[in-house]
């Protein structure tokens, strides 16, 4: 059994978490600093949500959702959906991905978007599975580098 909440303060088990999590979702970029992470639940485009196991109040993934709005409307999207390898399998990125589609209609979006990695495979088949629809789009990635304008 997992609860879901949404994040409104930094504290030590949220940094912990992050340092614990992030690098099972990415080794391209370290986990938030705790400034980073504090601008993070902060701000009011982005809201973070945390599963914990429900016998022991352990975090056990986390989820982000942005809303913000473009000329052509509102738009939502979901980012760094991680669940912690030891309780994949388990319905907490279901649940995650839940809160954030929860908030996004809350929030007025009339869709919201993600990307996620082909190698996922179970998290492709998930959200194939809740009803998100594969767009037949290129994504592309500006890096900035030092010296490069």
């Amino acid at each position: 059994m997992v609860t879901i909440e949404k994040v409104d303060q930094v504290t030590l088990e949220l940094l912990q978490a992050m340092l614990h999590l992030v690098p099972q979702l990415t080794h391209s970029n370290p986990p938030p600093t705790p400034e980073e992470l504090d601008a993070l639940v902060h701000s009011p485009c982005s809201t973070l949500f945390v599963a914990r196991e429900a016998a022991t109040g352990n975090i056990l993934g986390m989820a982000t959702l942005v809303v913000y709005r473009v000329p052509t409307g509102l738009r939502g999207y979901i980012e760094d959906v991680v669940v912690d390898e030891h309780a994949r399998g388990q319905g907490v990125g279901e649940a995650l991905t839940k809160a954030c589609l929860n908030a996004a209609k809350k929030a007025g979006a009339p869709q919201v978007g993600l990307t996620s990695h082909p190698g996922r495979v179970a998290a492709n088949v998930l959200y194939r599975k809740m009803g998100f629809e594969q767009r037949n789009t290129n994504v592309y990635r500006y890096v900035f580098k030092k010296g490069r304008g």
